[in-house]
């Protein structure tokens, strides 16, 4: 019986190519089983096995195989299977990740929303405008892009000052969130976002006063007073990889040569 088609990575664990092998369940299964026993002759420790939506018929062999789940995409479900006991398995994305903005404008005011879902109906609620990146998105990018959905204000970005690290956030995941200072372009504030019922130019010294602003929030405020932060930066040798992102404190300075 043929082996399922498959490559193996640099960890030396299998990758089953669905693509272009049996999508009758029955084929799949008696390839599947006879498969796994080779590989496991061979040493690999662990099976990969990524099923498209279209093929989710196989998905309930693979679970009977021993499969387990391990994530899922929009069009896709990925499955593992230890080959070893000792087989390493990693962990999946296990972090949200955040940014919100500190955008504080010439006459030292601070921009902050209210969101329309919140506890407290009778008030509002002033935070910084912020939220979650997307995919493949660069933390400068991000905050800026929140800035002016939430608010449309155009922003540049000028440091990151500060984070916060949360578990239990949501769907089991922890949470990271990054503070950035950053200098507003244009002063009309025009409500983009219909998760946002108001916002506004507030003094800082009124928002660092105001006994209904949270703890944290006056806190990472006062951080984007006072604290330099990182800046962007482009580490030599690193010029043309536009998928990393670089931020160093503002007095690292790097060798124009590096060895």
């Amino acid at each position: 019986m043929p082996s399922l088609p498959y490559t193996v990575d640099r960890f030396n664990n299998v990758e089953i190519a669905t693509d272009r092998g049996p999508t009758d369940p029955s084929q799949f299964g008696d390839a599947l089983g006879h498969s796994m026993a080779g590989w496991r002759d061979a040493g690999h420790g662990l099976v990969w096995l990524q099923m498209p939506a279209s093929l989710a018929k196989l998905i309930p062999v693979a679970v009977e195989a021993g499969f387990t789940f391990h994530h899922s995409g929009d069009n896709y479900l990925l499955l593992v299977r230890r080959l070893r006991e000792d087989a390493f398995v990693p962990e999946y994305a296990t972090h949200y990740i955040g940014a919100g903005g500190i955008v504080i404008n010439e006459q030292r005011e601070l921009l902050v929303v209210s969101e329309h879902h919140r506890r407290d109906r009778t008030r509002p609620y002033w935070k910084l405008p912020g939220g979650a990146l997307h995919p493949r998105e660069h933390i400068a990018n991000a905050v800026v892009r929140e800035v002016y959905e939430e608010t449309g204000i155009n922003a540049e970005f000028q440091a990151l000052v500060c984070f916060r690290h949360w578990h239990g956030y949501r769907y089991g995941k922890s949470d990271i969130y990054f503070i950035c200072r950053l200098k507003p372009l244009n002063s009309t504030i025009a409500l983009l976002d219909g998760e946002i019922e108001a916002a506004c130019w507030m003094p800082v010294d009124d928002y660092l006063a105001d006994n209904d602003v949270s703890q944290f929030n006056r806190h990472i405020v006062r951080a984007g007073l006072e604290s330099p932060g990182l800046r962007l930066d482009v580490l030599p040798g690193y010029d043309e990889q536009p998928e990393r992102e670089f931020l160093f404190p503002p007095f690292v300075d790097f060798p124009q040569n590096p060895v």
